[in-house]
């Protein structure tokens, strides 16, 4: 697989290489911060205005769901590059619009588990608390012992990522597909499947990273590598929140 090959050919090379860029990843953590208030904040606009004038929320949450995957290739092709300029923006509006896409996932999961859970009417927002929560323990945990992680413990973890991300890629894919085809298809224990595999391989990611930004960002390039490190923690928290829809709410909605 080509893509998996190159993927882990550029994690080889920033491992084998010096430190280029010490003191990166503590510059690029407050931008990484910032992004993660901004979606946040898209959030509660979403589950706002989906509350108060839904008609309009559907068309937008359509509109956000073409920019975000646009915004996605276009963010990741910016961090890969380094590309210092144009990584500020790109992250502002990135975190802007990706919250207000999740605010569908996150009113789900207060619905879903909440109905699933009625003796606790405050269980849906507590998913969402527990999935915020474990992804900001992993961020601790991960800034201490990715920054540790020896040579041939990030190589083995590189490969591992990057034929586990051409793997959940493919599984997503034939989930979306059969959903299509097959009503219902794609949810229980194939969506618990997915949700936790997501969830274990952004994990990794997450260690990964701190490995890795040192090695292949300079010192002022850390806009690009906050970018990057953004992409992995929202994934996180994304894949953290649909695993436990699928083990409390009964399933993620098709």
């Amino acid at each position: 697989m080509p893509a998996s090959s190159n993927f882990q050919e550029a994690i080889r090379e920033a491992q084998s290489s010096a430190l280029v860029g010490p003191n990166v990843v503590n510059k690029a953590l407050p931008y990484v911060g910032g992004g993660m208030v901004l979606t946040a904040g898209g959030v509660f606009g979403g589950l706002s205005l989906m509350t108060t004038n839904p008609g309009l929320y559907q068309p937008l949450w359509f509109v956000s769901l073409i920019a975000t995957l646009i915004l996605f290739f276009v963010a990741r092709n910016v961090a890969m590059q380094g590309n210092n300029s144009t990584a500020l923006p790109i992250l502002t509006t990135f975190s802007l619009v990706e919250g207000f896409f999740l605010s569908n996932l996150v009113g789900y999961a207060i619905i879903s588990v909440g109905a699933a859970n009625p003796a606790n009417p405050y269980a849906g927002v507590g998913a969402v608390g527990t999935a915020a929560l474990a992804t900001g323990i992993t961020f601790v945990i991960a800034s201490i012992a990715g920054r540790r992680m020896s040579d041939s413990i990030g190589q083995a973890l590189g490969a591992v990522v990057g034929l586990g991300l051409v793997g959940l890629i493919i599984a997503m894919v034939v989930q979306l597909v059969g959903a299509i085809f097959v009503p219902g298809f794609g949810g229980g224990g194939f969506e618990l499947m997915i949700a936790g595999f997501g969830t274990v391989l952004f994990v990794g990611a997450a260690f990964l990273d701190f490995y890795t930004m040192p090695r292949t960002y300079r010192d002022d390039q850390y806009l690009p590598a906050a970018l990057g490190m953004y992409l992995t923690y929202i994934n996180l928290f994304i894949f953290i929140l649909r695993l436990i829809i699928a083990i409390q709410g009964g399933g993620r909605r098709n």
